[in-house]
């Protein structure tokens, strides 16, 4: 793509902004689906598809959750910053419509990266209000992305493929949003680098970042947002900005975990790093292990202060297939150090059954750990204090969910992952030494682990079943924390259902910042209207 200059830039901008405003004033405001999408039409955009295109319902085809596959007035894909920012004024300045944005498509709750004409979210008392309708519904895709223009680092930059751009000269990649990462770690292993990002080959780029992003190298590096540079941004008004430590850094920082409040981001500037090949892979084990596992988990949690490379996930998993629960662990060494002490524990828990660990390639490890698709999908993820009774609670809580699920499925092909993952200060302290983020786990001053839970299932009867139930479980998790006094106010938000509200959980401090970034960069309150899918920071009660 031809790089354009500063001035050139500007009058690019002016003229989105332009267009559109003379379209608001030039046409009557319309409300129909069918119109809002000849609006972005008749602005020369291309890339517009409907239902019954090949090119519609493969796009719709390729969300990770059968629940999120939703059926918009039609998708757009934008080539550009530029295209991207003309999309947005067009539709909130000539159209009533609203919009959702898609990275990767990964979200697994409706409406959170698609829209859908006369779509509604369930209403549930765990939340005292109606959660936003999406109606006449455009989805923009920035799945096709490509490659925007390179202004900071001109012809040095190296384009290895039309998702991502690496910079030698101080190790940045340029990430654009559209990317899964998969394409980015695959771009990036030609020059023997890598980013910290997603553990899953094809979860988005976007909204792993602008959630938080634990990494295999949290432990060490910060989560994912934390080692963002720089971010390209368009913002409602037609304009695109940089938002980065010198730059609009109040942008910067609430983008670390703010969510779509703000703008849509275009790309990501991420700071790189030499990669050697990891030690890792997936083990498995029988429930007869479960509380070695424990034991081992709470000890890892309170020293990977003393181990920050590491990184181990367990999984307690109901298999269709095997009609039971099995144990899964993922270990991970960033070093490539083979079965180093901090594994100790782990290594010592007798009766694998499999085992494919082995020195590969970080792109390589994240395909592994890929979760099936095809189910409809509810999650669930809450935080508790380090602390081998919650653990315990939690697993049996799990194990029970299972058993009475089971009993009532129709057709016993689900699955029910319940999952550990390690949350120990030393990730927030790495966070602050970067800068900081709006995430508020740098209140917390103990080791803590997240526990989440996916249900996947067939048919929307059993969605809507598992929603109430997943609910009910999260609530009995959380109670007991509370009554042993192990609680912790944090929710992931990029695990969290549409039933959390995991901005909540950040401290009064960071929302009151999100707060007055949204209101700056988006004085109309476009992306808490407009496109009102994901967590919306009025919303926050």
């Amino acid at each position: 793509m031809q790089q354009l200059s500063s001035s050139a830039l500007a009058t690019a901008i002016a003229f989105v902004a332009s267009s559109a405003t003379a379209a608001a004033v030039g046409t009557k405001m319309t409300t129909s689906a069918a119109n809002c999408c000849s609006a972005l039409e008749s602005t020369g955009l291309g890339n517009i598809y409907y239902p019954g295109s090949d090119s519609y319902e493969n796009r719709t085809d390729s969300y990770f959750s059968v629940s999120a596959q939703l059926e918009p007035s039609c998708i757009i894909q934008p080539t550009s910053a530029q295209e991207v920012s003309l999309i947005v004024t067009t539709l909130t300045q000539a159209t009533t419509c609203n919009f959702a944005i898609r990275s990767g498509g990964h979200t697994v709750w409706p409406g959170a990266a698609n829209s859908e004409p006369r779509f509604e979210r369930h209403r549930f008392e765990v939340r005292q209000l109606t959660l936003d309708a999406v109606k006449d519904g455009v989805t923009i895709d920035l799945g096709t992305n490509k490659l925007g223009d390179v202004t900071d680092h001109g012809p040095a930059a190296l384009t290895i493929e039309i998702y991502t751009n690496y910079v030698p000269e101080g190790q940045v990649a340029q990430i654009q949003a559209g990317s899964r990462w998969r394409e980015v770690y695959a771009s990036l292993e030609t020059y023997g680098v890598t980013v910290p990002g997603g553990r899953t080959s094809t979860v988005g780029v976007a909204g792993f970042l602008t959630g938080g992003g634990n990494t295999f190298y949290t432990g060490r590096r910060g989560f994912g947002c934390d080692n963002v540079i720089n971010y390209e941004v368009a913002l409602a008004s037609g304009q695109i900005v940089n938002a980065n430590a010198t730059e609009n850094s109040d942008l910067f920082k609430a983008l670390k975990g703010g969510s779509a409040n703000f703008g849509i981001v275009t790309r990501f500037d991420m700071q790189a790093f030499d990669a050697p090949e990891l030690w890792g892979g997936l083990v498995t084990y029988p429930t007869s292990t479960t509380q070695q596992h424990i034991e081992a988990y709470v000890d890892w949690t309170d020293n990977i202060v003393n181990y920050q490379d590491g990184s181990a996930i367990t999984f307690w998993t109901y298999d269709p297939v095997a009609k039971d629960i099995v144990i899964t662990a993922a270990y991970e060494d960033t070093t490539g150090a083979v079965a180093p002490p901090a594994f100790d524990k782990f290594m010592a828990i007798p009766g694998q059954a499999t085992s494919t660990m082995r020195k590969d390639t970080h792109h390589n490890l994240t395909v592994e750990l890929e979760l099936t698709s095809g189910y409809r999908n509810v999650w669930f993820a809450i935080t508790f204090k380090n602390d081998v009774r919650l653990y315990t609670k939690a697993v049996e809580l799990h194990k029970q969910f299972v058993e009475d699920w089971k009993a009532q499925s129709p057709d016993g092909d689900f699955i029910c992952h319940g999952i550990l993952q390690a949350i120990p200060t030393i990730f927030s302290k790495h966070s602050v030494e970067k800068g900081g983020n709006v995430l508020g786990l740098d209140r917390e001053t103990d080791n803590a682990v997240m526990f989440q839970v996916q249900l996947m299932v067939n048919g929307v009867a059993q969605e809507e079943l598992g929603r109430e139930r997943m609910v009910a479980f999260r609530k009995a998790v959380k109670q007991y924390s509370v009554d042993l006094g192990g609680d912790v106010d944090w929710e992931y938000l990029n695990y969290a259902d549409f039933t959390q509200d995991p901005l909540k959980t950040y401290g009064e401090e960071n929302i009151a910042h999100i707060r007055e970034v949204a209101a700056k960069y988006d004085p109309t309150g476009v992306f808490q209207t407009r496109m009102p899918g994901g967590f919306k920071i009025s919303k926050v009660v």
